[in-house]
């Protein structure tokens, strides 16, 4: 297949040291675990967790060794929401997207381009998208894509990615559509779900920028569309979210995935996360790659609960939140902080360590009050 139609510049692939390596840690019958959008934007929500990059730069089945772990995770979008947003979609989508153009300002639906993506595989499918996102920009003309196809290198192979749409603009601007189904009331959503949207999209925005960088005359926009239901109706609204600083940090963990190798190179010989091994075996496997679990982790990764386990086995101030973590300093565990409140450790950082200092005063001033109200 020619480069002109290709989705953007040909991944590189990796090494034949890296693949080797890569296969041995997965085991020798096990194919690599694909990833998507959600599993690229949940790397970019924990950047410093060495253990899901390594885990999915490998392609390790995670769900499937969180249960050989024994700390399976209920982990999934459940059928009823499922359901709920395809409905939602499809009523965004109906009569050629009229809805959608509407909410971008379009005054003439019926003009809008709506191109066939239809393709065989993930491959062609991306190729065609490019060829359709390069026609488009060529006509100057309003153009929508549904469900179109990209392709993104990830750790030396391409991962494919479906947005919900894109929007080319007659001045060749390319717009990403993300179509969500929990609600925008009084034009604000719940944030949580917004930021894990907008790092989602984030990953489309850049997937497309490998195409725009072959295509003259176009250009990505770093804001998307986000489509909801108005309050607590099925009618669609919509947001502008820009999205340059997810794209910043996505494009960062990508660049960690690319030098993996590194992190597999640190690992004990012999370490492979084979799910025919025994469970002792996969348990010290996964805990030799350091990992950075939070609170955060339960929505977003498989092996979330097994790292839960042991933060609390270990007495990790993490497993309490990144905000906590950060105000305690070098304080690390739940015992470090209980010895610096009651003035029984020695200061990580010397007499004036800020986090040392709050914890005594918060300890004297619970003293104070137990003691006024007849506690103690």
């Amino acid at each position: 297949m020619s480069e002109s139609l290709d989705s953007g510049p040909r991944p590189q692939a990796p090494t034949t040291a890296l693949r080797q390596r890569l296969a041995e840690l997965r085991g020798p019958a096990a194919q690599p675990h694909p990833l998507d959008a959600r599993a690229l934007a949940a790397l970019a929500a924990n950047p410093g967790c060495e253990r899901r990059a390594l885990l999915d730069g490998a392609g390790v089945d995670k769900a499937a060794l969180a249960t050989a772990l024994g700390a399976p995770a209920a982990f999934g979008q459940s059928q009823f929401a499922f359901m709920r947003g395809n409905a939602f979609e499809a009523k965004v989508k109906a009569d050629g997207g009229t809805e959608l153009l509407r909410l971008l300002g379009v005054d003439t639906p019926a003009e809008v381009l709506v191109p066939d993506l239809s393709a065989a595989g993930p491959e062609g499918r991306a190729a065609r998208t490019a060829l359709a996102l390069r026609e488009a920009t060529a006509a100057q003309a309003w153009t929508l894509l549904d469900h179109p196809m990209l392709a993104l290198e990830v750790a030396g192979s391409p991962a494919y990615l479906e947005p919900d749409a894109v929007v080319v603009h007659p001045d060749g601007r390319w717009t990403v559509v993300e179509i969500k189904s929990f609600p925008m009331i009084d034009g604000s959503a719940d944030a949580a779900k917004v930021g894990a949207a907008a790092r989602q999209a984030a990953v489309y925005v850049l997937a497309l920028e490998r195409v725009a960088a072959l295509t003259d005359g176009a250009r990505v926009a770093h804001s998307v569309l986000l489509v909801c239901p108005k309050d607590f109706s099925n009618l669609p609204t919509a947001s502008v979210v820009d999205v340059r600083k997810q794209l910043s940090v996505t494009r960062r963990q990508l660049t960690r995935l690319t030098r993996i190798e590194d992190i597999a190179a640190a690992l004990p010989e012999g370490t492979t996360f084979d799910l025919e091994r025994p469970a002792e075996e996969l348990t010290a496997a996964v805990e030799s790659v350091d990992a950075a679990y939070a609170p955060e982790c339960l929505a977003a990764c498989e092996l979330a609960f097994h790292c839960r386990d042991r933060a609390r086995e270990a007495g990790a101030v993490t497993a309490l939140g990144r905000s906590v973590r950060g105000e305690l300093g070098g304080l690390t565990t739940i015992g470090d902080v209980l010895a610096a409140a009651r003035d029984t450790a020695v200061d990580p950082d010397g007499p004036d360590d800020p986090a040392v200092a709050a914890l005594r005063k918060a300890a004297a001033l619970r003293a104070e009050a137990l003691e006024a109200a007849g506690c103690r």
